[in-house]
């Protein structure tokens, strides 16, 4: 993929382009010979390919197509998408019409016409997808790429309704945003039909189930955020619902947390879980979600349960190191900070997370690319251009508030009231690659720094003169504008800034926001959002195909530098640390009004632990939100270094009957002990490529040591036995004999056992250690330190017991001067203990799998088998 000039595309930059925002003939039928068409060439509904080419024969309802392959392919003219523009300039054109078109004088629409088609033209400004595919194009198309919805009211009806707002957005080409905070709690009473709710997180399924149906244009599918409080009974069903295959699959989901909320984690303190009184007078027609102003009130709010804060952030963290979901918003932080704190509190973000919005509140989104600002000559940033650009750029988003059609009121009505923008950038990491500027590094970090605030300035400026020409947004008030924690800043920096909002007013609420720019950013050749590179060599899975991408800017450098390695400040996203990725978004993050769509990259083998500091690193920093990718944490993953078989990558369906969901479950517990071991030697593999092959027999006699630890499962026995001072074998005896755990554990042992004594290569007990550790299942025990999450984390928690008493008493033999010998006899933590058959009763009975829902949730009860938690029974 490679732009040979402004007005060309190629490869899958012009397949992106075609399909997503180039203005589209209404019927395919009136292609014609000569005509550039997109043609779907594998008609499949998760995984279809499209391509480019030319058509060279039409007959009837049949057309003949010549890819820029060069292969030719007979297909149905339904299956051509066919545009009236053709290249980029035809659409900058376009947009530089339409978006001047609102200005109040045939003057300043000539003029503004020709500021927008030069702050458009070679890319300098990439509209948001909205706003490329429908101005000037449709008066149908909403020019903004998403919304947040209000709250569902707690009623059927309420329900209904938002369930409509949301798929009339969605058929209009905009994503969504929901808090479900508004719904009551799973099994709380509704009088009205003398039965209990279902609670937030089902309906939150509902939203998810019609997403996935509704079609955007034709050209890209619903998106949708859920998002709920920390203090709602049902946070801890939402944070783990996507465990749970089926329920919510089309949605991101993210937890708004509180100051509160993090210094109770931090202070290991108990958290409530509330919720209004239903019964409360008002509750139909005031209750919205909340939960501080209906205190305020003094509305009465009943108790649900007192759980650690540890807990709930332990299972967040838990549950976005398995799945990357849910990713966290600070949401109370980012109120606090936000400049409409005083008459339009922000309630969630946008599918993507980069925008905290209002009820009714809309994104309206573009992007500077920051590649095209490097000045060569001088080896900088061309401050002046860039700055030009910026001001032009705030104008024409602050028109497209004016171009864009309204199918709801409100929304025209809240838009209109506080006129929020979105400005961001993309190209950043080609631009430091220009510089030779590391990504990460802590020069970088003063460079982001001046970039950044320089932006900020430049845009803030530019509102406060708008203002002065057309007025400012309607509900600013001087005094408590300035008031707002960014502006706080932003003052002290800039205090002439200070000076033109007091005389000039602002014309826009907000005006800074750093989206994602996927699509576009790989349309016109350069790095997305403020992300480095994933790789210089990738490939791509979209709906337009499974692309192969190469950076231009990298082969550029290894077709003039043959044979040589990339100098250090070419990243990726995978050579940076995840803490690197933090601060690279905290320190954006104090310049940008709105927040950030950023992921903080991880290797596979990123353990639960680190994913905590992670996240409270981020909130120690600033950030108003964090989201992590471990890789390979998802079975699709849109970017990937190698090329699998695209047909591998669909799920498979769940079986249906219960005897296949029982053989199901016993089969996941093995296939997880052995990936867990297979990615180590994979792992031990790039160490280093020499492996010996030989496998270590088992002498008669080995010494080690048999722990006992309490796990989800109940107690296991896990013995662990030597071999010249190294551990070579392990056992496992959890459960009873003939349970499922019981099997599952044995073979866990057994493969666990073929891998340590196997080869002599690297460090495999610490290998082992690193992916078994963490691994969690439908439960976990104890606290802190003394938690377990599975058998597998036992298991890791085991050896490294071992592998610590045996280097004491191998430093203490060498000290003695005395041949060393493992011994037996190894000091334990608090929940491990050297085996002993005192009877003692363990802290956690003996559980199995249950085939219906797959938790370690079933037991003996009245001599059945029984699940605790679905109510399966084998005697039924």
């Amino acid at each position: 993929m490679v732009m040979k000039s402004s007005s060309r595309l190629e490869g899958l930059s012009e397949k992106i382009f075609l399909d997503r925002y180039a203005w589209k003939q209404a019927s395919p039928e009136l292609a014609k010979m000569g005509d550039t068409v997109l043609v779907l060439t594998k008609d499949d509904p998760k995984f279809p390919t499209k391509e480019v080419g030319e058509v060279i024969a039409r007959s009837g309802d049949e057309a003949t197509v010549l890819l820029r392959s060069g292969e030719t392919m007979n297909t149905s003219v339904e299956k051509l998408t066919l545009t009236v523009e053709r290249t980029p300039e035809e659409m900058w054109d376009r947009l530089a019409g339409a978006i001047s078109g609102v200005e109040p004088t045939e003057e300043k629409r000539g003029l503004w016409r020709e500021r927008f088609r030069y702050l458009l033209d070679d890319w300098k400004l990439v509209p948001g997808g909205r706003i490329a595919a429908g101005a000037g194009a449709s008066d149908e198309l909403t020019l903004f790429n998403c919304y947040v919805i209000p709250s569902p009211k707690d009623s059927r009806g309420g329900i209904m309704q938002t369930l409509s707002e949301m798929t009339e957005i969605m058929a209009r080409g905009g994503g969504v945003g929901i808090n479900l905070s508004s719904l009551r709690p799973r099994r709380s009473v509704v009088k009205g039909v003398n039965g209990s709710s279902s609670g937030a997180v089902s309906w939150g399924g509902l939203f998810s189930y019609t997403t996935g149906l509704i079609e955007q244009g034709g050209s890209r599918r619903g998106a949708l955020m859920l998002m709920i409080h920390d203090w709602h009974p049902d946070v801890l069903d939402f944070i783990t619902v996507k465990q749970t295959m089926g329920q919510v699959t089309n949605a991101n989901l993210s937890v708004c947390v509180s100051n509160d909320f993090m210094r109770a984690v931090k202070e290991d303190l108990d958290w409530e879980l509330v919720f209004p009184d239903t019964k409360e007078e008002g509750y139909d027609e005031e209750w919205d979600g909340d939960l501080a102003k209906w205190r305020a009130q003094g509305k009465r709010v009943i108790h649900y349960r007192t759980v650690r804060a540890r807990e709930i952030w332990h299972t967040i963290i838990e549950s976005a190191w398995k799945s990357a979901e849910p990713g966290v918003v600070f949401m109370e932080y980012y109120n606090q900070m936000s400049n409409s704190w005083y008459f339009n509190p922000l309630i969630a973000t946008n599918p993507c997370g980069e925008q905290g919005l209002p009820a009714w509140g809309v994104c309206n989104l573009s992007a500077i690319n920051l590649s095209k600002f490097y000045d060569d000559v001088n080896h900088d940033v061309d401050w002046a251009e860039l700055g030009k650009v910026t001001r032009y750029a705030v104008r024409f988003l602050d028109n497209v508030i004016d171009a864009t059609p309204y199918h709801f009121e409100e929304n025209e009505r809240n838009q209109k009231r506080e006129r929020r923008v979105g400005l961001g950038s993309m190209g950043l990491a080609e631009l430091m690659i220009k510089l030779r500027i590391r990504y990460g590094s802590p020069e970088s970090l003063l460079f982001l720094d001046k970039l950044y605030s320089f932006i900020a300035r430049e845009s803030y400026m530019a509102s406060s003169e708008i203002a002065a020409e057309k007025g400012s947004f309607e509900a600013f008030d001087a005094d408590k504008f300035v008031q707002s924690g960014f502006m706080k800043q932003m003052i002290e920096t800039y205090p002439e800034l200070g000076d033109s909002v007091a005389t000039n007013g602002m014309r826009n609420v907000t005006v800074l926001t750093q989206a994602p720019t996927g699509s576009t950013g790989t349309m016109v050749g350069t790095s997305t959002g403020i992300e480095p590179y994933f790789a210089f060599e990738y490939y791509r899975q979209s709906r337009l195909g499974f692309d192969k991408q190469y950076v231009p800017i990298a082969q550029q450098w290894k077709d003039a530098n043959p044979g040589e390695e990339l100098p250090d400040y070419f990243v990726t996203s995978m050579s940076l640390s995840a803490e690197d990725h933090i601060r690279v978004q905290a320190a954006i993050q104090r310049w940008v009004d709105s927040s950030i769509s950023k992921t903080a990259n991880c290797p596979n083998d990123f353990t639960v632990d680190e994913t905590k500091r992670l996240y409270e690193l981020a909130f120690e920093l600033g950030c108003k939100g964090v989201t992590i990718y471990r890789d390979g944490s998802r079975d699709v993953q849109v970017l990937s270094t190698k090329k699998e078989d695209e047909d591998s990558k669909k799920p498979e369906l769940a079986p249906e009957s219960a005897d296949d969901r029982e053989a199901a479950a016993a089969v996941a517990f093995k296939v997880a002990a052995e990936t867990a071991v297979a990615a180590a030697v994979e792992a031990n593999k790039a160490a280093d490529p020499v492996i010996d092959k030989q496998y270590k027999r088992r002498p008669s006699i080995l010494r080690g040591a048999t722990y006992k630890i309490n796990t989800p499962f109940g107690m296991a026995y896990i013995t662990i036995n030597d071999l010249d001072g190294t551990p070579v074998e392990i056992f496992l005896n959890v459960g009873k004999a003939g349970s499922d755990v019981f099997a599952m554990a044995e073979a866990l042992g057994r493969v666990c056992s073929l891998f340590l004594r196997y080869g002599d290569h690297g460090n495999k007990v610490q290998l082992l250690i690193k992916h078994l550790k963490g691994i969690g299942g439908s439960g976990a025990i104890g606290f802190g330190a003394n938690r377990v999450e599975s058998i597998a984390d036992a298991v890791a928690k085991s050896l490294e017991l071992h592998v610590s008493a045996n280097a004491e008493e191998a430093a203490s033999a060498e000290a003695q001067n005395v041949a060393f010998s493992p011994l037996p006899t190894i000091a334990p933590p608090a929940n491990a203990i050297v085996q002993d058959y005192s009877g003692k009763p363990s802290e956690a009975h003996p559980r199995d799998l249950c085939p219906s829902c797959g938790g370690a949730t079933l037991v003996h009860i009245e001599g059945c088998k029984t699940c605790g938690t679905c109510g399966y029974s084998r005697c039924t």
